[in-house]
């Protein structure tokens, strides 16, 4: 692992909606496309594979192959391992707040790897304020469309 290529992300978001909810949608990456803009496509490839591609703001798609490591409903936890122009793992940890039966959620998202394509590597120094500034601007998309999911009513969900 060189520090250069390698990148922690934490990202907290509070929802306004039940952590079992939450958590459904969550671990059916196969409907994030609908909800997060920069989850562009989700390939299912077997039951608990698939490859997606994503983009934010900069003019790069980033190619993943995904393989669930962790679905817990009870105690909340999704984890998947992370392959392709980045490797490493993300994971979810949804939970109540504000107490139980409050209704709310914070969903905690948690990401480690190293940038595995060329053009990444070649501008991991130079880039690297933008690449962390390109994925808090994803996170926050995220969180909003998500949001937007859950308020829009059972139907949408």
């Amino acid at each position: 692992m060189h520090r250069w290529t390698h990148y922690r992300f934490r990202s907290v978001w509070d929802l306004q909606a039940p952590p079992a909810l939450v958590f459904s949608l969550l671990e059916d990456p196969g409907q994030y496309p609908a909800w997060w803009p920069q989850v562009r496509r989700i390939e299912p490839v077997g039951q608990d594979t698939g490859n997606a591609l994503i983009r934010s703001v900069l003019p790069y798609g980033i190619h993943v192959g995904l393989t669930g490591l962790l679905r817990d409903p009870a105690r909340g936890v999704l984890e998947v391992a992370l392959r392709g122009d980045i490797e490493g793992w993300a994971r979810w940890t949804v939970r109540p707040r504000g107490g139980p039966g409050s209704g709310r959620t914070r969903a905690l998202y948690e990401q480690e790897v190293d940038v595995r394509a060329p053009l990444l590597r070649r501008l991991a120094v130079p880039a690297r304020p933008l690449f962390r500034l390109n994925h808090a601007l994803m996170m926050r998309a995220g969180r909003r469309g998500l949001a937007a999911r859950l308020t829009a009513g059972p139907e949408a969900v």
